[in-house]
């Protein structure tokens, strides 16, 4: 594919494994799943499931600002959740990054996650 760009930002976490933050084909942005680490220093967040989440979102914001895009180009979100418990708190955080209209989404509860961390978010964008 001759128009795939990686897409890399400091401001988001570097990937912990064989993988890029996000790529880009066209005006399409697959961004990479986000969890709760602070850029730079690669430290997982403290506090409780909404600050986990306002830093997940930060990270996703940051690698849609590197790929030309912002979250209001979100076109589709997947959350992952160890605990559907979370659910509401999480939609809670949701709304302070994006507006209407919603992208569409998907919320599943997952047995484990990179670094037993409690939620990790993807994202497609259209940019």
């Amino acid at each position: 594919m001759t128009n795939r760009a990686i897409i890399s930002t400091p401001n988001a976490p570097e990937a912990i494994g064989p993988y890029s933050q996000a790529v880009k084909v066209g005006n399409t942005v697959w961004l990479s799943g986000q969890i709760p680490l602070v850029p730079g220093t690669m430290e997982l967040v403290a506090g409780d499931i909404q600050a986990q989440a306002r830093q997940v979102f930060s990270n996703l914001a940051a690698v849609a600002d590197a790929a030309g895009g912002s979250l209001a180009s979100a076109v589709k979100i997947n959350i992952s959740l160890t605990d559907m418990a979370d659910f509401a708190a999480v939609n809670d955080v949701m709304t302070e990054f994006l507006q209407p209209p919603f992208p569409a989404r998907a919320c599943v509860q997952v047995a484990g996650l990179p670094k037993g961390v409690a939620i990790e978010i993807e994202a497609i964008l259209v940019v």
